[in-house]
């Protein structure tokens, strides 16, 4: 019988042989479906066809801990911090603007459109309003914001069950359609008439010998293996390790950033590869007025990103990536960068960081603005 490690295991060797094949249909195909979303695919392609759930295995224990940690600190210490600030300020206000959207939107909506039967019936007659803010943490701050919210705002365990049910089904479909959307950046911005496209790529003078490879890694698994001890807080535990990561390569002069940054992207693939054990392709059961619901609320989310960065004048391409840093996280934000350029997935990884620990606030403005419109 196949198990989790065995799908995951193949699922990652073959996706990283076949982005290196040289044929031109396989090219064709990874023009489509990039091979690190492939990686999420595979798996609960297999798993349907096995009629097999995996999203309780082990395994996502163990990426969590090691698979998770590892490409956080291996991206992160390919990152300078003047590299960093090249960036500016733009970015992060695209992504904030995501954030307010994301928060705001759903009672803004019921404001204005408070005598529709969407409103008056499945929110509030049906309380689905109760499953609000847990999107909204699962949208920012990831599961433990969903749960924490999920509490605060006392969210019956059905409609719980069903949110969670049609979460996952739109995140994933967000996903692909970013991974898409993230490739029409150039257009976009040409379309759009945006100018300042320039982001330095890469910054820093390699100069000396640097770190065999050999001893990067144990390096990266040495640290990340004292921090599991340390630290039990998944979120610290992030920012410990991402703060790790800025100490390595912006002050240890030998430290090698090109191996770092290949690893790491290696690294994805895999934790691409574990979650895709998740992705459960016969989950079909949800509430169809509650998802249009959800959709409008994505979709304006990206409009109004769109929006703010072309007042900014800022690349489209960070659309995507703050869109991917808000809704999908620390695993898929740099994903859906590296289908862009593999240089940007470390500045991925801080917004998504930014994602983590702003989620529950986001989600607790929600709450109390749902219910002064209730009251």
């Amino acid at each position: 019988m196949l198990t989790p490690w065995l799908i995951s295991g193949f699922t990652v060797i073959a996706v990283y042989f076949l982005d290196r094949w040289e044929n031109r249909h396989i090219k064709s195909l990874f023009d489509w479906v990039p091979a690190i979303l492939l990686a999420y695919i595979i798996p609960a392609i297999i798993s349907f066809i096995l009629n097999q759930d995996y999203s309780q295995a082990e395994i996502h224990n163990f990426s969590k801990a090691y698979f998770i940690p590892l490409a956080i600190l291996a991206v992160m210490s390919s990152l300078s911090l003047s590299q960093l600030k090249a960036i500016g300020f733009k970015p992060i206000l695209v992504f904030v603007s995501g954030s307010l959207f994301i928060a705001v939107f759903p009672v803004v909506l019921m404001w204005f459109f408070s005598d529709a039967e969407l409103i008056t019936q499945t929110l509030l007659a049906d309380e689905y309003w109760m499953g609000i803010p847990p999107i909204v943490g699962s949208w920012i701050g990831g599961s433990t914001s969903q749960l924490v919210l999920k509490e605060l705002v006392a969210c019956p365990e059905n409609i719980f069950l069903t949110v969670l049910v049609m979460d996952n089904i739109l995140v994933n479909i967000w996903t692909i359609l970013m991974f898409q959307s993230i490739k029409k950046s150039e257009k976009l911005n040409s379309w759009l008439r945006v100018t300042d496209v320039d982001i330095p790529e890469d910054i820093r003078k390699e100069e000396g010998k640097k770190l065999k490879p050999w001893l990067s890694v144990v390096l990266l698994v040495a640290l990340v293996f004292l921090t599991n001890q340390m630290v039990s807080s998944f979120v610290l535990k992030v920012v410990l390790l991402s703060a790790l990561g800025l100490l390595l390569s912006n002050f240890i002069k030998r430290w090698n950033f090109k191996f770092a940054l290949k690893a790491g992207s290696i690294l994805i693939i895999v934790v691409m590869a574990v979650l895709g054990l998740k992705l459960q392709l016969a989950t079909l059961g949800f509430n169809l007025p509650f998802m249009v619901f959800l959709v409008v609320w994505l979709v304006g989310h990206l409009i109004f990103m769109i929006v703010i960065a072309k007042l900014l004048n800022v690349n489209m391409a960070w659309v995507p990536i703050a869109s991917m840093a808000n809704v999908g996280g620390i695993a898929t934000a740099p994903a859906v960068t590296a289908a862009y350029n593999i240089k940007w997935m470390p500045h991925a990884i801080v917004l998504a960081i930014l994602s983590m620990a702003t989620g529950t606030f986001w989600g607790m403005l929600t709450i109390w603005l749902l219910k002064a419109f209730i009251t």
